[in-house]
C-alpha cells in the first residue's frame, strides 16, 4: 500500500517540503533541473506527469528510475517572441544539453499555446498571460503543478489545486480546457501503470 497517508493531511507547507524531498531524492528530476539553468528560459517550470508520476513512484515504491513517465514537460513564459523559431532555438539547445537524459524533454513556450490548440484539440483559446495561468488549465487536479530551482536544493513550487489529490495518488479531472475522451483516456493508461490510483469519473467532478 502507498504511503501517501503520511503526508495527506499535513499542512501545505510540511506538504511542499516532503514533495521537494522526493523530487530531490530523484535522480532524473535532480540531473533536470541542474540542467535547465543552462537553456536561461525565462519563467520556467519543469512540470505535469513527471512530477506527479515521480510522487506516485515514490508512494508505491516503485524502484525502476523514471517508472511510467512518458517525457518531461518544461514550459516558459515569452511573449515578446511567440513566433515558432523563438521556441525551437530552446528545443534545439535543448537537444545539446540533453542529449544523454534518457527521456525526451518536450518544451513548449506557453505565451504561443493557443496558436496551436484549436487545431490539435478542436477548441479555440486565449492567450495565456503567464505560464502559471497555463498550468491551472493542466487536465488534472495532481498534474496541474509546476517547479523551478530557486537556489541549490530549493524549489519554487506552483501547485494551483493543492497537493492533496497528488499525495492521495487521485486522478480528478480539471475542466477547464480537457475533454472528457481525453482525461479517460489519461487516467485508465495511468490506471495501468499505477493500480493504487484513485480515478474520479468525469460525471462526478
Amino acid at each position: 500500500m502507498p504511503n501517501n497517508n503520511l503526508y495527506l493531511n499535513k499542512p501545505l507547507e510540511e506538504q511542499i517540503n516532503n514533495l521537494c524531498r522526493i523530487l530531490y531524492e530523484s535522480e532524473l528530476i535532480s540531473e533536470a533541473l541542474r540542467l535547465i539553468p543552462s537553456l536561461e528560459l525565462p519563467n520556467w517550470y519543469l512540470g505535469a506527469g513527471c512530477i506527479s508520476q515521480t510522487v506516485w513512484n515514490s508512494l508505491s515504491d516503485k524502484e525502476e528510475p523514471g517508472y511510467g513517465i512518458k517525457d518531461f514537460d518544461l514550459v516558459y513564459f515569452d511573449d515578446k517572441d511567440v513566433s515558432y523559431e523563438g521556441e525551437d532555438k530552446y528545443i534545439q539547445k535543448a537537444k545539446e544539453i540533453f542529449k544523454n537524459f534518457p527521456h525526451e524533454v518536450e518544451i513548449k513556450n506557453q505565451a504561443r499555446v493557443h496558436m496551436w490548440y484549436e487545431k490539435k484539440f478542436g477548441k479555440k483559446i486565449e492567450p495565456f498571460s503567464s505560464c502559471e495561468e497555463a498550468i491551472s488549465t493542466w487536465p488534472t487536479t495532481a498534474t496541474a503543478i509546476g517547479v523551478r530551482a530557486v537556489s541549490p536544493n530549493n524549489l519554487s513550487v506552483f501547485a494551483p489545486y493543492g497537493l492533496h489529490d497528488l499525495f492521495g495518488m487521485i486522478a480528478k479531472p480539471n475542466k477547464v480546457l480537457v475533454s472528457r475522451e481525453i482525461y479517460e483516456e489519461k487516467s485508465a493508461r495511468w490506471l495501468k501503470t499505477w493500480p493504487q490510483l484513485k480515478v474520479v469519473p468525469w460525471e462526478q467532478q
